[in-house]
């Protein structure tokens, strides 16, 4: 009961951080007797699941309704399960959120941290440490990865740097081009010479690190992007406001977890919402734009 009210109180505040009309808020009494998370497979649909288990476990304690993990085998299926309203809420990239937001209603709720306590994580293009190239230059000609098209590091921020930074193509200056399906895929990739070149960021290289699949002695980083917003936490926007808030105030309880931040690997989480992706919007227009010239 305790607990129940701590999350009760926090909800309050968050509805008055979004500005919603607390005295119209829908009552529990409104809220699922179900509630089902989908997490974008960036490692795999079992991995992440399982690296989630305690915060979902978490969130059913403190919301007091059962709570289903669900992932798919690429980001686009997330997003068509909420479309769908199959899902209720979700853990997005940043292009990910903002095809949801714009599909399936998505509203960004809480935003993942890095272990610094920063917003948000940054783009990288990796190489094996043994290869012969050193710089951004040299990846002309070689076998190049991306993740998933709904990807921010994957795909849309080297889209940008290619396309902006380099004037090329990637069919053009690679001498194939690839989609891993997720960040752990591409990282494993690059090591076991699937491919010689690929896209990801640093989160997912550290988390790849922490579980022992890989070393950061076996890979070189060419290149390094600007702060990316971190990933978001989502939920459908027609969900009954009081659940919403709720899942809210949960998920920034959870940071007091000290084990359950340590097995997500990142830095915990902070208040956010739709306008912090309006810099990722930017770059999927500029993307745009330029792949037209």
């Amino acid at each position: 009961m305790f607990r129940r009210l701590v999350v009760s109180i926090v909800a309050a505040f968050m509805l008055i951080s979004l500005a919603m009309p607390a005295l119209a808020a829908v009552g529990q009494d409104a809220w699922p007797a179900k509630i089902r998370i989908g997490f974008i497979p960036t490692e795999g649909n079992a991995d992440i699941k399982k690296r989630f288990e305690p915060l979902t476990s978490h969130l059913q304690d403190i919301l007091g309704v059962e709570v289903e993990a669900f992932s798919a085998s690429d980001y686009a299926g997330i997003i068509t399960a909420m479309t769908h309203k199959h899902i209720d809420f979700a853990y997005f990239g940043p292009k990910s959120y903002t095809e949801a937001a714009e599909k399936a209603g998505a509203q960004a709720l809480v935003m993942e941290l890095n272990k610094q306590g920063q917003p948000g994580y940054t783009g990288i293009i990796i190489v094996r440490k043994d290869s012969d190239m050193k710089k951004l230059a040299d990846i002309k000609g070689h076998v190049f990865a991306f993740t998933d098209p709904n990807s921010t590091s994957g795909y849309l921020v080297p889209n940008v740097l290619f396309a902006r930074d380099m004037n090329v193509k990637p069919k053009n200056f690679f001498k194939q081009v690839k989609f891993s399906g997720s960040h752990g895929a591409s990282i494993l990739s690059v090591k076991n010479k699937g491919v010689e070149v690929a896209a990801t960021n640093n989160i997912d290289l550290d988390r790849m690190i922490e579980k022992g699949q890989v070393s950061m002695n076996d890979f070189r980083i060419l290149w390094r992007s600007e702060l990316i917003p971190g990933a978001p936490m989502a939920a459908r926007s027609d969900l009954p406001e009081s659940l919403k808030a709720a899942f809210a105030g949960a998920m920034l309880m959870f940071n007091a977890d000290k084990a359950g931040i340590e097995k997500l690997q990142n830095g915990g989480y902070q208040f956010t919402n739709d306008t912090s992706y309006d810099i990722v919007r930017y770059l999927k227009r500029l993307k745009k734009e330029l792949a037209a010239k």
